[in-house]
């Protein structure tokens, strides 16, 4: 949720509409994060001038706002500093007053834009109400603002990162934030708890090494209970008014931006809250980590951070090359990127096998777990913790892991796992899933897990992101950028790779020998079998016009295997056509959902030939008593259906992979039923791509 983007030329003429341009770009590339409003913050034609811009709607708005403005475009910087934000409203309305960035007074002093909450802004904002501050938004962000001009005002000749450090001791919460000031002109500094951030690196030289030192300071954190923790000279907190605790910095010059001669060199710099709005200025990035403040001035860039006890955190940080390309954050031919990322899924599903699946041997080698199998296999139970579509994607694959494993395997959605204060042991498995990697709720989930000791497998599709660092081992999904907020493709890929994990996990099983083979030669021909589904299309589309697009309510039946298709196929439909829809486990239809169940009411019945298809078939006898017509998804060459309902044909798997197949044809039906109600199908109201706020 929300979008932030930062630039920086140094050494490199640009003119204003080029960095006007760079900044509305990058807000371009972050849209499927989820907001309702963008604004930006650049240089103004005077030496101490900061203009900003802030429009409710999308970044088009912002855009079209901008240009209808007096500008001089044509007037170049060789050094500036601009940033820019999309915001997903959590404290005040949406609003250009409350949209980003926020200033800390009318002179805009200090400006900042920020993802994430701060959970003390009330008692920091009373405070500063007994300065004088005036405050003119409802947001929590305008609070960070504010309290940076009073610590700067009590100390005018502190440096721009020793600020944003007393400011950040000050502030509980999960943030990232960019400051920039006219007091510190061509200088930002980025931070980072809880929240993404990233920094891109872009010149003509190669940098002379692949890491940037870390900076430590000399003193301990303040502790969040000593906030208001007052002196007589300044009624604050003393480290506030004095930062020295941070002044003595075991520093170690990095020539890292210097040229051969030894003088800066032209450079630029990205920072954003994803690589999608990176990697076609540059593919060389770093990744913050929690409680790092990234400093860039004077073309070079320092990386500072606390030295806390019990700190694990690394004293470098690589400077990486992403592996994403351009052309798979463009919709290319398709219309929407929900359609594309349907239609990439017989290339990503081989994507998440290729080097991992040896069909021949039917062998799986995931190389991110090899160290760690032993300990896997040792465990006490292993616990799947996600969000949404993750779990759905964890809940698909549970039967067949304590099958083919024969450990207990428990589920919990994060969010009511932190809730609880669930039981942990150390010799727990804890299986993280999330596509993006920085899932709040998950993040916050793994971390209490880790504090006892457990085992953490991270199951994501985002390298570098905070949950494959923080993990101890894990698998990337390998899907490719998946930009649609309605997971489509990542879902398939993380559905494999957790059938996978189990594969790999019970190949030690005698006993299991021919099952985990009949599921490797179903891996084999899967992407074919998704290709067919696709094929159907059209039918798909005519059958959502002429059956589905009227109706205001949906049941999805199913059992086994498929309850999370159920699910997951509900779920679709919910987030991008605004039906109300609901996935039912078929065993519980007659424990009350069959009171749902009339003439009126539609319904899609998931019976393709498993184990358990004649229980399917007695959940549609009952169905049908109650003069349902349901909408039956069943394999190609079932003749028990197509003479009295309308059916959805789907080529037949081993029963643990027919899920991934099964949804094809729901994730579908939910992008027309969309389309035929006008919605935006890649930007849902009230929805974000990454949820990074609990």
């Amino acid at each position: 949720m929300c979008g932030i983007f930062g630039y920086c030329n140094y050494l490199v003429e640009r003119d204003r509409r080029f960095i006007v341009d760079t900044l509305l770009n990058g807000l371009a590339r972050l849209e499927y994060r989820g907001y309702d409003s963008a604004g930006m913050s650049v240089d103004g034609d005077g030496d101490h001038d900061m203009a900003i811009y802030k429009e409710v709607g999308k970044v088009a708005a912002l855009r079209s706002l901008i240009d209808s403005q007096s500008i001089n475009f044509k007037k170049t910087f060789v050094s500036h500093c601009g940033m820019a934000h999309t915001r997903w409203a959590t404290h005040g309305e949406p609003s250009p007053i409350n949209s980003h960035p926020q200033r800390s007074d009318t002179n805009n002093e200090f400006t900042l834009i920020h993802n994430g909450i701060i959970t003390n802004f009330k008692e920091i904002k009373a405070f500063l109400l007994t300065k004088n501050f005036v405050f003119e938004t409802d947001t929590d962000t305008e609070v960070v603002a504010k309290l940076t001009k009073y610590l700067y005002d009590l100390q005018k000749d502190i440096t721009f990162t020793d600020l944003v450090r007393a400011v950040v001791k000050k502030i509980e919460g999960g943030f990232s934030f960019i400051f920039k000031s006219i007091h510190y002109p061509d200088e930002l500094v980025a931070t980072r708890r809880g929240s993404p951030l990233l920094v891109g690196v872009k010149t003509e030289q190669k940098l002379k090494i692949d890491f940037i030192d870390v900076e430590f300071s000399g003193g301990e954190t303040a502790s969040s209970n000593d906030l208001f923790r007052s002196s007589p000279e300044t009624g604050f907190d003393e480290i506030a008014g004095n930062p020295t605790v941070s002044s003595q910095l075991n520093r170690s010059a990095s020539r890292a931006f210097l040229s051969e001669d030894g003088l800066p060199q032209p450079i630029e710099y990205f920072i954003a809250s994803d690589a999608s709005a990176i990697v076609e200025h540059t593919k060389r990035v770093l990744y913050l980590e929690d409680d790092d403040i990234a400093h860039i001035g004077n073309g070079e860039l320092h990386i500072h951070r606390l030295r806390r006890e019990n700190d694990s955190s690394p004293i470098s940080r690589t400077i990486e090359t992403l592996e994403i390309e351009l052309a798979e954050i463009m919709k290319g031919s398709f219309d929407h990127f929900m359609q594309k990322e349907i239609y990439e899924q017989p290339e990503s599903v081989v994507n998440t096998m290729r080097g991992r699946v040896n069909f021949e041997d039917h062998k799986i080698t995931l190389g991110g777990l090899r160290g760690f199998l032993p300990t896997i296999r040792r465990a006490r139970r292993i616990i799947f913790i996600a969000c949404g579509t993750s779990y759905h994607s964890c809940l698909a694959t549970r039967a067949i892991f304590e099958e083919l494993t024969e450990i207990p395997t428990q589920m919990e959605l994060a969010s009511d796992f932190l809730d609880r204060l669930a039981p942990v042991f150390r010799d727990d498995v804890c299986v993280f899933v999330s596509q993006s990697g920085e899932t709040a709720d998950t993040i916050l989930a793994m971390r209490y897990c880790l504090k006892r000791s457990a085992l953490g497998v991270g199951i994501t599709n985002t390298v570098g992101s905070t949950i494959s660092r923080e993990t101890h081992c894990g698998v990337h999904i390998n899907a490719g950028a998946e930009v649609g907020v309605a997971s489509t493709k990542a879902y398939t890929s993380q559905y494999i790779a957790l059938v996978m994990m189990a594969l790999q996990l019970s190949e030690d099983h005698v006993s299991t020998i021919e099952r985990r083979n009949e599921i490797i030669d179903g891996l084999y021909h899967l992407p074919g079998n998704i290709k067919e589904v696709l094929d159907t299309a059209p039918a798909l589309q005519q059958l959502s016009k002429e059956t589905l697009s009227n109706e205001k309510s949906l049941l999805i039946m199913g059992r086994g295997y498929q309850n999370a298709t159920c699910l997951e196929g509900a779920l679709k439909i919910k987030e991008i056509s605004y039906m109300h829809s609901e996935g039912i486990l078929a065993g519980e239809l007659k424990h009350g959902p069959l009171a749902l169940v009339d003439e009126n009411m539609p319904v899609i019945m998931i019976m393709t030939q498993d184990s358990i298809y004649p229980k399917a078939q007695s959940a549609l006898c009952q169905v049908a008593s109650r003069k349902g017509q349901p909408i039956i998804i069943c394999n190609t060459g079932d003749e028990n259906f197509v003479h009295e309902y309308k059916t959805i044909s789907v080529p037949q798997t081993t029963d643990c992979l027919q899920g991934i197949i099964n949804i094809i044809p729901l994730q579908l039906l939910a992008y027309y039923l969309a389309l035929l109600k006008g919605q935006d199908v890649d930007f849902p109201r009230n929805l974000a791509k990454s949820v990074t706020v609990e």
